[in-house]
């Protein structure tokens, strides 16, 4: 099985989804458009803090900012983790493949050495 070239952007969606916050930010996103301060309100942390977290989702491509006015509404962008979920398929259906001809192998091995070897010099 030929693997494809890791996504370009990978590194930067695995260690954006590495953080629980951020992923409780993409879960409120994935249920549409939100303000950044109403996406912050349920976080035991500043308005700063949070931003820092928003910051880090976009650098990933996970989240996408529009200005309306002087309100900035942020919405998910699924791209990248469709690319993460396909490269993570990809590579978990080359692994299961090498274990089960592992398994095979060492299953045929087990057959083979516990065929007993017939005894020389007769019984005693």
């Amino acid at each position: 099985m030929a693997t494809q070239a890791t996504p370009p952007d990978l590194d930067q969606t695995l260690m954006a989804l590495a953080d629980p916050t951020r992923r409780a930010i993409l879960h409120r996103l994935s249920e549409g458009e939100m303000r950044v301060t109403a996406l912050a309100r349920p976080f035991a942390m500043s308005l700063n803090a949070v931003s820092k977290h928003i910051r880090m989702l976009e650098r990933a491509r996970l989240v996408r900012r529009r200005r309306a006015g002087r309100e900035h509404l942020l919405s998910l962008t699924p791209e990248p983790l469709d690319a993460a979920a396909a490269w993570i398929a990809e590579h978990r259906a080359l692994w299961t493949a090498r274990l089960d001809a592992l398994d095979a192998m060492l299953k045929a091995e087990d057959r083979a050495g516990t065929k007993t070897p017939e005894k020389k010099g007769g019984a005693r």
